[in-house]
């Protein structure tokens, strides 16, 4: 109505509007409040879209993060309250399984990697895990291998198993799409897979260095715990799948997997002996 009074009159405009001319001029005096108001609607309009581009699952610090990404400031405590009036509420996780069986009589490789998780170069460590996916049609299984320079999976395999040749699948696309150089340090938990004599194998015909987390202490791992978190609670843990081919295909969305100048090619597995 500002700019149009330029061209219609104020009557005209407010009879068109629904208000009176006295709220309008009442309006006009008060420009601040109008520019509040603004303001007010713009950061509602941003934290809701950032959160449903984030899948539901961020909380109010994360989103107060992303808003600064955004270019709105916003504290915590601000945030917080903006959450709770327009009733955005995070989702968390639900199913659990066990992945890691440390109750085994196989070699143990101390712990040379100590949570000093700054590689100052790529292909100087790597860690590797293992997590679930549940589906309809029963469990899947991802073995990732994460690079700790660029914290980007550099290998990965998915079955409907957790056999050591899950993992082992994992480190030869890791290093055949690498190439490291020998003395490479190699990280894992103490699962059985990682403990076996073939993982053992193909780890010193790769003349890697292995190192394991002490029993029990996930924090030992804590990259790789944090890539399987944002990986299930920001995707996987609200998506139903029916069969096990659709989890797949959700899996390998090509977004988790990318890097600056590297892409990891949408394939299950890959068929290489060493």
């Amino acid at each position: 109505m500002r700019e149009q009074q330029k061209t219609y009159p104020v009557t005209v405009l407010c009879r068109v509007m629904e208000v009176s001319s006295s709220a309008f001029y009442t309006w006009l005096k008060t420009p601040g409040d109008s520019e509040k108001a603004q303001r007010k609607a713009a950061l509602e309009a941003k934290a809701s879209q950032l959160f449903e581009d984030h899948r539901q699952t961020y909380g109010y610090r994360r989103l107060s993060d992303a808003l600064g990404k955004a270019g709105i400031k916003s504290g915590h405590y601000q945030v917080r309250h903006l959450m709770a009036r327009l009733g955005l509420k995070a989702r968390y996780p639900k199913r659990f399984k066990v992945t890691t069986d440390s109750n085994h009589n196989k070699a143990i490789s101390p712990n040379s990697l100590d949570r000093q998780f700054e590689a100052k170069a790529p292909n100087q460590v790597w860690t590797t895990d293992i997590t679930y996916i549940w589906t309809l049609d029963g469990w899947l299984y991802l073995a990732v291998v994460i690079d700790l320079f660029s914290r980007q999976v550099v290998g990965w395999d998915i079955a409907d198993h957790m056999r050591t040749s899950l993992c082992v699948s994992a480190l030869q696309m890791a290093f055949w799409r690498r190439k490291p150089k020998p003395g490479l340090l190699h990280h894992s938990d103490r699962g059985s897979q990682y403990a076996s004599h073939d993982y053992r194998k193909h780890l010193s015909i790769m003349k890697m260095e292995q190192s394991m987390s002490r029993k029990g202490n996930c924090w030992d791992n804590s990259p790789t715990e944090r890539f399987f978190r944002s990986l299930k609670h920001e995707q996987l843990n609200y998506e139903k799948f029916r069969t096990k081919t659709s989890a797949k295909l959700s899996v390998i969305d090509v977004s988790l997997f990318t890097t600056a100048n590297d892409l990891i090619k949408t394939r299950l597995s890959i068929p290489v002996a060493i």
